[in-house]
């Protein structure tokens, strides 16, 4: 048996029954889910340990990381529109490269969405843990957690992240009830997110202070290893906050649930990306500007932290009541996108087959959805927000390469497949996003570098040990 045996352009979309998503989102779906999977963590609470990483040059950072993002987002438009079915990048790479790059495409996105999930959730018990701080200063009721229930065992006195589990757990239920009723609430809940990111622009803007950008690049360009053991730089922030630009691909995940996805992934897939990379542009150029970058640097809650230093505690209340009420979508987007990896996996027989039945009643995969939810409440209870940043970044920039690579092998083997979206110059924006996805990961840490490694070992043992054998193109 072959380790390149391809799947045909012509049977992604082709689904035995009772193994089918059901169709019930339009483009105004898919752009809330994307805003609302990109705009979150990463903005919310990465800036700060983007600016710990390189100081003022952190815009630099997310020019860098949103460029990439950009060439990527491009390549998932044509791809998603020629393959509309669940998988994303794993889809793709098994029409395009053949199964063994499927599977380790497929197992770094497992690894992206667990711990993008795990991430967001610890970023939103930050906000909720400060927001229960704030409630006993202001009116004196005590409703704090203990502090072991309040943090991982990496945080002193901390040995679980109660916070992170429970909200990990109401989000998978949600997802559970329904595809297109999750989504509608994910809408709603959108619009609050980029009201706070208003206020705080609105705020923090006209604070803003050239000296807050002097020195501007404190620690160079290209990563290098801190005296504190910290591998700082430009590039070395770009990497980690590269975390606060993807969420676009989560769409990919939605095609077969899609109603018209020759014209609405590509709608939702650019226009999230868009106008995710102008907020982030005004908020992070507020920030910076409005306070040294040493002060918010290693805070759970930067933004909240800014307004509360610049004497607007009204701001800073609301920033972290929305923050609390609205990161959950960012949970809801890559759980979803979670789900449907493990989903189409298991449908090819790559992954255990009772994982692909879809209920009846709500037309969504619950059983994959279970496992999901179960696997990142772990990761997210004893995990470090910073840490679990960087590897998931390991998983989707190993994605990401691979579909600026499909993006040019397909053009090259199937130039007259019909292309409802075509990428413009896509032999440049092709090698461009993955040529630029390689080069943050060199940036990476080197530890997150050997965990990824580890990770795709552990899962080339169990392709040989089970999913090459029991995959349906195989019988």
């Amino acid at each position: 048996m072959s380790l390149l045996r391809r799947k045909s352009l012509d049977s992604v979309t082709v689904h035995e029954a009772g193994r089918r998503l059901v169709p019930t989102l339009s483009w105004p779906h898919l752009i809330a889910l994307g805003i609302g999977a990109i705009v979150g963590t990463g903005i919310y609470t990465l800036i700060g340990v983007g600016a710990d990483r390189a100081g003022p040059a952190v815009l630099i950072s997310f020019a860098i990381a949103g460029a990439v993002c950009a060439c990527a987002a491009l390549a998932y438009a044509e791809l998603s529109t020629m393959m509309p079915a669940a998988g994303s990048a794993y889809t793709y790479s098994y029409s395009a490269l053949g199964e063994v790059f499927a599977w380790v495409v497929g197992w770094s996105l497992i690894l992206e969405y667990s711990l993008v999930v795990s991430t967001v959730a610890v970023g939103w018990s930050g906000y909720f843990v400060g927001f229960l701080e704030w409630v006993h200063t202001q009116f004196g009721w005590d409703l704090r957690l203990p502090a072991m229930l309040a943090a991982g065992p990496h945080v002193d006195g901390g040995m679980i992240n109660l916070p992170a589990i429970v909200i990990t757990w109401l989000v998978a239920l949600m997802l559970m009830a329904g595809t297109k009723e999750s989504a509608t609430l994910n809408a709603i809940l959108v619009v609050f997110k980029l009201i706070a990111l208003a206020i705080f622009v609105a705020v923090a803007l006209p604070a803003f202070d050239a000296n807050n950008l002097q020195p501007f690049m404190p620690y160079g360009f290209a990563k290098t290893l801190g005296p504190d053991g910290v591998e700082r730089g430009v590039m070395a922030a770009a990497a980690i906050i590269f975390f606060a630009f993807y969420g676009f691909d989560a769409i990919s995940t939605a095609a077969e649930e899609t109603k018209n996805p020759g014209r609405d992934l590509s709608i939702g897939i650019i226009g999230s990306m868009v106008g995710c990379t102008i907020v982030y542009v005004l908020v992070a150029l507020a920030a910076i500007g409005a306070m040294s970058y040493t002060v918010f640097g290693q805070s759970a809650e930067p933004l909240a932290l800014i307004m509360r230093q610049l004497g607007q505690p009204t701001a800073a209340m609301l920033i972290g009541v929305i923050a609390i009420i609205a990161l959950p979508t960012v949970l809801l987007a890559f759980l979803y996108g979670q789900s449907r990896i493990f989903f189409v996996m298991s449908r090819d027989g790559l992954l255990p087959r009772g994982l692909s039945k879809v209920n009846a009643r709500t037309g969504t995969p619950v059983a994959t959805t279970l496992f999901t939810a179960l696997v990142v409440s772990a990761l997210a209870g004893v995990a470090r927000l910073d840490e679990i940043a960087a590897l998931a970044n390991a998983g989707t920039l190993a994605a990401f390469t691979a579909v600026g690579i499909c993006l040019v092998v397909l053009r090259v083997r199937e130039p007259n497949r019909e292309r409802t979206f075509r990428t413009p110059l896509a032999f440049i924006v092709g090698p461009l996003a993955a040529l630029g996805c390689i080069y943050l990961f060199i940036s990476l840490p080197h530890t997150t570098q050997l965990y990824f490694l580890a990770w795709n070992v552990v899962g080339l043992v169990l392709y040989f040990a089970y999913s090459r054998s029991n995959a349906l193109i195989g019988r």
